[in-house]
């Protein structure tokens, strides 16, 4: 018996778990994940008429983005010192303006989120069209930044496929030098890489941006479609952290 549960205990995925689940970043990866499905299942069994069942996973839901605010108050100091190491970059001019602009708007959505949770934890108190007007402020704040994050992911994607266009004619008409033939298949195979991983990132802006969009009334769309979108690409962002800290095991 002791065997068996030192076997599961020590498994190589509870291990993995429990380093996946000791970092910041990961749990806010996995309650961003519950709260999204939470918001979906309860727009479901609402739907369904099931009230009860339905304001218990709501109440899951608010929780959850109650408490992630708080994990990210430090945030907005980390997006603002991206922003700077962009700003001394020297990387292609379009991506570099875009990448900026990202991190500022990223900076301004979680500070603003910041005066939302202390307002809701009691720890200030503004008036109810005051805390509008933040809550507003901080998810224009986010739509810009996504907003930035796909331009930059065009961009991105735009000069990629051009590296590769060019690799590939080098290939074809180039000399058949055994040194430069592996040299090209590890930048292709970089490349590859590079391309997939921006595809990914576009596929996870194109989900998260119904759900500022929708907050701020510019789509109507219910909170089924949101809960879908954002579970997608919470789910996208926590098996890309998992893969980051377990060192490419899925």
């Amino acid at each position: 018996m002791a065997t068996v549960a030192s076997q599961i205990v020590l498994h190589p995925y509870v291990s993995q778990s429990l380093k996946f689940g000791s970092s910041n970043l990961g749990r806010d990866k996995l309650y961003r994940t519950i709260q999204y499905f939470s918001r979906f299942l309860a727009w479901f069994l609402l739907s369904r008429g099931n009230k009860v069942e339905a304001a218990r996973w709501s109440a899951l839901k608010s929780h959850l983005a109650t408490g992630r605010k708080l994990m990210r108050l430090g945030k907005p100091a980390e997006h603002l010192q991206a922003a700077l190491r962009a700003a001394q970059s020297t990387s292609e001019i379009g991506e570099q303006l875009t990448t900026i602009g990202r991190q500022l708007a990223y900076f301004g959505y979680l500070t603003y989120d910041a005066v939302v949770w202390a307002n809701a934890a009691k720890f200030i108190s503004l008036k109810p069209s005051t805390a509008e007007k933040v809550t507003k402020t901080s998810n224009r704040f986010w739509l810009a930044g996504i907003l930035f994050s796909i331009t930059h992911g065009l961009l991105k994607a735009g000069r990629l496929a051009h590296e590769a266009k060019k690799l590939r004619n080098s290939e074809t008409w180039g000399e058949k030098d055994l040194s430069d033939e592996a040299q090209r298949e590890v930048r292709q195979l970089a490349l590859e890489n590079l391309r997939a991983d921006t595809r990914y990132q576009f596929i996870i802006d194109l989900c998260d941006i119904w759900i500022p969009a929708s907050n701020l009334a510019l789509v109507n769309v219910n909170d089924g479609v949101v809960g879908f979108a954002g579970f997608i690409s919470s789910y996208m962002g926590l098996r890309a952290q998992w893969i980051a800290i377990n060192n490419g095991k899925k």
